[in-house]
């Protein structure tokens, strides 16, 4: 292992469990590429009609978020500043169509490929990058922010318009996921980071309706928007049934509890010995 990739006090012993070679939904070059660089882009995952929606019900929302951080001394929380960034998480704990959105049987056959059978819904946030002043991001793997175990996770990037490379799409680190969880540090006010730089980093463009899917272990950040429009994304993270989240302190030891990520309201099935699964209404 590189000096750079540097373990998480609390990976101990991890060994990559490949995608299937036989997928049901994706090809095998698609398995084969996430197997091998940790991600890989879906340029037609959800149809014109429900990105519409989805981006409608999360406009409305998103701006209670932009009105609440312009409510804040210095406009800004954490990464999170008015008129340039904002975070809207939890979504689907407070509309029925994000709540759908999220179970869509599109979704749920790829968690299927590369999760397995059993699967629930375990982050969904929209973020919203606004026409800003470059900034550096950090470098991080989405394990590294709440370790879970499994360690090894989905995310699902779906852009709701065009992201580029100008507006700030994903960039990615390839191959480093093989490694597992990686050391973070916290450099404030930006967030957790497992490295500065990446060499060998890979732009990962998408169009509206499209999906950049990479590992829980896959570093990742997005570059800047330079443009004079908003890149907007709606990011759901999707675990095997079962899985925990690690609580402690990992610079103090190991850890001292474990939670089932399984709260009804916001980590509900989404596919059940490979069936999708329709949730529940709030």
């Amino acid at each position: 292992m590189s000096s750079r990739h540097t373990p998480h006090p609390w990976n101990q012993d991890f060994a990559w469990r490949p995608a299937t070679s036989t997928p049901a939904a994706l090809t095998p070059e698609q398995t084969e590429e996430f197997n091998r660089q940790g991600f890989f882009v879906m340029e037609d995952l959800l149809d014109a009609d429900t990105i519409t929606a989805v981006t409608d019900e999360i406009d409305a929302i998103e701006a209670e978020t932009e009105a609440g951080l312009r409510q804040i001394e210095g406009e800004r929380l954490m990464i999170a500043e008015a008129g340039a960034i904002t975070f809207t998480p939890h979504l689907v704990a407070r509309s029925n169509t994000l709540r759908q959105a999220a179970a869509d049987p599109r979704i749920g056959a790829v968690c299927l490929d590369l999760v397995g059978p059993d699967v629930n819904l375990y982050w969904d946030q929209a973020v919203y990058k606004k026409p800003e002043k470059p900034r550096r991001f950090p470098w991080h793997q989405d394990n590294g922010y709440t370790f879970i175990e499994p360690q090894q996770y989905l995310t699902v990037w779906v852009a709701l318009n065009d992201a580029t490379v100008e507006n700030g799409c994903p960039w990615v680190a390839p191959g480093v996921h093989l490694h597992g969880t990686l050391a973070h540090t916290y450099v404030d006010p930006l967030g957790f980071e497992c490295f500065e730089q990446c060499e060998d980093a890979v732009a990962a463009p998408v169009p509206a309706g499209g999906a950049v899917v990479f590992s829980s272990l896959t570093p990742h950040l997005t570059g800047p928007n330079t443009t004079d429009g908003v890149r907007k994304a709606y990011i759901l993270q999707y675990a095997p049934a079962g899985a925990e989240l690690l609580t402690g302190d990992p610079t103090q030891g190991p850890p001292t509890g474990r939670v089932p990520c399984d709260a009804p309201e916001r980590q509900y099935a989404v596919t059940r010995s490979g069936n999708p699964v329709t949730p529940d209404r709030i």
